[in-house]
């Protein structure tokens, strides 16, 4: 039977003695808790109520291979943060009681998020939580509240864990046939996924602004509604499990690659974000006085992204399937431009008001980490108005394909790994150990595909060679 909660704000906004009270009232006995490892993907436990009390001060011990493996848990050779030189130690995993929740398609368990920050600041360098926390107080201390949201596209597909296995990840049969982008007819054939999706989102405090197909077979889409960017990357990467479940729950696979396909589109993660007063009264991206509403600081921090891009690509686009979406004619970026609401540029202003004013950062797939992603926006945007560049690059209009003024994105993992492994500027705003570990880790996945057989190869040079 389940429990009879609170609405989910008021899980957020209980203390530790709330909470504490709260699970003993209702007699639960286990909690669930996860982090986001280097790839985004959520790794964690269900423990026992005295287990959770007992780790409340000093953490939860956690093997750090979780740092030390890739998505498909092979062991990295190539980092210096953890490995068989360091005997895989535990290290401590601290939950943040402030995102408390319940997952509803559970029984209502409770639970929380952690990250590997510790009491004095000596974060595990790995921890892409951990790092927008510090690029947030960064902002906090400058005197801004940074409001951030993500949208995803995904695809789904009738097919099962085992299925999918089966037949080798080929002539997978999609949830609904054809291209019918905003179509209210297909999200019908399946109401009741499409429903639970919206409705059990938004007890599991992910609320959404928006659901509805995208063009592609079996392709929905969903934004997220805003918040402050820890809370906004907690629930983007809450978002991208939750659906996986939900869809499981109905005989459903969803992907969250960024080109599953080569002859459908891709799958984006787009990031919109906009500085505000830290009451949260006034958005300090606008200006009546401007001729798009941008303010002098919307100048800096846009210049700043455009600036920084080319040396952190792989925070927004980190895996070797990224750059299949990164094509021309594919609804996603392969310059270095911005523009006025234009969806061909890196970097899309919106200004359809003095509160919808803002910056969307085109370039994420919805294969992002998106604790990685946003600190990437957010310290490159600040990075402009420290330094207050000035906007010299001018908007885009028309075809930001063809526009090549200011360069062109890395066209694959490797070559934009290898810039950001060598950039003092990305250094600067990470850290060298971060930007150490996570590159390594990106050229580790350059190796792992380098070495692999792939069906191209074997339909072009099996027979005729």
């Amino acid at each position: 039977m389940l429990l009879k909660l609170p609405p989910s704000i008021m899980l957020r906004l209980m203390n530790e003695d709330q909470i504490i009270a709260y699970l003993k009232e209702n007699d639960i006995k286990k909690i669930k808790f996860a982090f986001a490892d280097i790839d985004g993907v959520l790794r964690g436990k269900v423990i026992h109520l005295k287990k959770f009390m007992d780790g409340l001060e000093g953490g939860y011990g956690f093997c750090d291979v979780v740092w030390g493996w890739d998505s498909s848990d092979a062991c990295y050779d190539n980092v210096k943060l953890t490995g068989w030189h360091t005997g895989y130690p535990d290290q401590l995993c601290r939950i943040d009681l402030s995102t408390f929740r319940t997952v509803p398609w559970d029984e209502n368990i409770p639970f929380f998020l952690g990250d590997f920050s510790k009491a004095d600041g000596n974060d595990l360098p790995a921890c892409g939580r951990s790092l927008l926390k510090r690029i947030a107080k960064q902002c906090d201390d400058l005197g801004y509240h940074p409001e951030f949201a993500q949208e995803f596209e995904w695809f789904n597909f009738s097919e099962t864990p085992q299925s999918l296995k089966e037949k080798s990840f080929t002539n997978l049969e999609n949830l609904t046939p054809g291209m019918f982008g905003y179509s209210i007819l297909r999200t019908s054939l399946n109401d009741e996924f499409y429903n639970d999706l919206f409705d059990l989102l938004l007890q599991f405090d992910v609320p959404l602004e928006g659901l509805h197909t995208e063009t592609g077979p079996g392709v929905y889409e969903a934004a997220i509604l805003h918040d402050h960017v820890l809370a906004a990357a907690d629930k983007a990467v809450l978002f991208k499990t939750a659906v996986k479940e939900i869809a499981n729950k109905h005989g459903i696979m969803a992907t969250f690659m960024a080109k599953w396909n080569e002859n459908l589109p891709g799958c984006s993660g787009h990031i919109h974000q906009s500085l505000w007063t830290k009451d949260q009264s006034k958005n300090l991206f606008y200006s009546a006085d401007d001729e798009y509403n941008m303010s002098d600081l919307h100048k800096h921090y846009l210049a700043g992204q455009l600036h920084c891009l080319p040396q952190i690509l792989p925070m927004y686009a980190p895996t070797i399937n990224s750059y299949k979406r990164l094509v021309e004619g594919a609804w996603a970026p392969t310059t270095v431009t911005w523009g006025i609401d234009n969806r061909t540029t890196a970097l899309r202003v919106i200004h359809t008001s003095e509160n919808y004013t803002r910056l969307e950062t085109r370039i994420p797939g919805s294969d992002t980490n998106p604790y990685i992603a946003m600190a990437a926006a957010l310290a490159s945007g600040l990075y402009g108005i420290k330094n207050k560049l000035p906007l010299n690059i001018p908007a885009t209009v028309g075809n930001g394909y063809q526009d090549t003024r200011n360069g062109s994105l890395s066209a694959n993992l490797y070559d934009a790994t290898n810039l950001m492994k060598d950039s003092a500027l990305a250094k600067e705003m990470f850290g060298d150990a971060f930007v150490d570990h996570f590159t390594n880790t990106r050229l580790w996945e350059c190796r792992q595909f380098g070495k692999s057989v792939t069906d191209w190869e074997l339909k072009r040079y099996f027979e005729i060679i």
